[in-house]
């Protein structure tokens, strides 16, 4: 296998396994309070909690490999490809710290000021992805989607439980 090929498919992996180790890490800590998902009123549409887990092991994969993609293609514009990485490491500190937010604290409100910035840096990460390699922004779509809906759901649970 050639040196280049290795590299990519290096690259691909840790990129891959920075969100998964960041979101296993982020459930870990709120693994005991994961319960109160069942225990608190939630809005219409709500799915249910085992479903989350699925949901985010595939985003965290969709965000690894168009992460990879950036990486490897910030020749032609650092500026643009190392502002696009940094949003995105952005977000997943906010993806992160967001979990101990809702469960760990219970702070509903909090929470959904938190996941609009959060929603934020996504999408400035896909404008500055966009300018690199189409690509990884469109693989980043599930990933607005997915937060912008979790919005929904965290504002409904701020609602029902206040």
């Amino acid at each position: 296998m050639k040196k280049e090929t290795k590299r990519t498919i290096l690259t691909f992996v840790i990129a891959i396994i920075i969100p998964l180790a960041i979101g296993g890490f982020s459930a870990f800590l709120t693994r005991d309070n994961m319960n109160i998902y069942e225990e608190i009123n939630t809005p219409p549409l709500s799915p249910p909690g085992f479903l989350f887990p699925v949901v985010w092991t595939i985003l965290y994969v969709l965000m690894g490999v168009s992460s990879a993609f950036i990486w490897l293609n910030r020749n032609g514009d650092k500026d643009t490809a190392d502002k696009g990485l940094l949003y995105y490491a952005g977000s997943l500190f906010f993806n992160f710290v967001w979990s101990l937010i809702f469960f760990n604290f219970r702070a509903y409100l909090f929470a959904f000021l938190w996941l609009l910035v959060m929603l934020t840096l996504i999408i400035l990460t896909v404008i500055n992805y966009k300018k690199i390699v189409p690509l990884a922004a469109y693989l980043q779509i599930p990933y607005i989607l997915w937060t912008a809906f979790a919005g929904y759901l965290t504002f409904g649970v701020w609602i029902l439980n206040r």
